[in-house]
């Protein structure tokens, strides 16, 4: 019998690469596990063609499997999808296997190959590169914003409580928007005072407040624009609107056909009941894995449906007099969202998403 070397055909292996800030290391495996040797690039696009060169050195590549394909392997995957290649997102090795066998760059990266080897890792990474990417860079800059500007409020209200009483006292009772605009127009003068510097610091705050609203108004403005450009029938659902399509929209990425079932869409809203079972004991509990911002984003609609939409209404009271829980009754409906979503999505599989420009 001939050899592989003597029949001509190239022999094919796994690259497992472990992606860092500055530098990307990777480890080549053939068929049988046989590590061929490592490399460690920059990150940068000279950095990108070493790789692929000596990549193709060592034989037919099957896949690159790369850790951090949503982070600091976005770029790396980017470029080698381009190039035709097959690409796998890894997780990171398992904490029992590092404990046995040590931590280095090297062996994330063979133990990314392995996992490509083995079929334990078969996800396919969101390509990243149309206008669902936008959505999620503008969900991310409204979430932060939000974030910020609940924050300034609580700091206003906390110094008006430590405030000096000539201005703590005016202030206090004030509702919201009555508080904003009258530290907006708060005059400390020269700031040689306690009380300056408390007009000077609750102005200050105020004004981030009013300029954090009006950024979030815009990122609302084009999150609506984009999704519905590219999902309008999952937009005008029943408690669902721009900010939960954007979320979810992002989970599933540019590439919806990556997630094949709906129950692997269930697995990654962290919806799907996995067993529990022992002995004679047969039940199911929550996955408490998937994306935990989808599945709260489902959490939301579900909680709004209980109040508002008549059919969710009378499921609940149903459910309720079969003797189930308010928090299994919740589990049961985000599972049927989830569902009703998957549906909505439809089209978003059947036609690549394009980049959109927001009107």
């Amino acid at each position: 019998m001939m050899s592989i070397a003597e029949s001509g055909s190239p022999r094919r292996v796994a690259i497992g690469i472990a992606t860092h800030k500055f530098v990307h290391v990777a480890v080549a495996l053939d068929e049988l596990g046989t590590c061929l040797g490592d490399i460690a690039i920059p990150v940068d696009r000279g950095g990108y063609e070493r790789l692929l060169q000596w990549a193709a050195s060592q034989g037919r590549v099957i896949a690159f499997g790369i850790e951090g394909t949503g982070s600091y392997g976005v770029a790396l995957a980017s470029f080698l999808r381009r190039h035709g290649h097959k690409i796998i997102e890894v997780a990171r090795p398992d904490r029992r296997d590092r404990r046995l066998r040590g931590k280095s760059d090297i062996l994330d990266a063979e133990n990314a190959a392995r996992a490509v080897l083995s079929g334990s890792a078969s996800a396919i990474p969101k390509t990243a590169d149309g206008t669902v990417e936008m959505l999620r860079q503008i969900k991310v800059a409204k979430d932060t914003a939000v974030k910020a500007r609940t924050s300034a409020i609580i700091t206003l209200k906390a110094l008006v409580v430590t405030a000096p009483p000539e201005l703590g006292e005016e202030l206090r009772e004030l509702s919201k928007m009555v508080l904003i605009e009258r530290c907006l127009a708060l005059r400390p003068g020269k700031i040689d005072t306690p009380l300056a510097a408390a007009k000077h610091v609750l102005r200050s705050l105020a004004r981030r407040w009013r300029d954090l609203s009006a950024e979030i108004k815009e990122h609302e403005l084009l999150l609506t624009q984009l999704t519905r450009a590219i999902a309008p029938q999952l937009v005008e659902a029943f408690g669902i609107g721009a900010d939960t399509a954007a979320e979810v929209l992002s989970v599933a990425g540019d590439n919806p056909r990556r997630i094949r079932t709906e129950a692997a869409w269930a697995r990654l809203c962290g919806v799907a009941p996995i067993p529990a079972s022992s002995g004679t004991t047969t039940r199911h509990r929550l996955n408490r894995g998937g994306h935990r911002q989808a599945n709260a984003a489902l959490y939301r609609t579900v909680i709004v449906r209980m109040q508002h939409h008549e059919p969710t209404r009378a499921y609940v009271t149903r459910r309720t007099e079969e003797g189930r829980t308010k928090k299994e009754i919740i589990r049961c409906l985000k599972r049927f969202l989830a569902r009703e979503i998957w549906a909505l999505m439809r089209p978003l599989r059947e036609e690549p998403i394009m980049p959109a420009q927001a009107t």
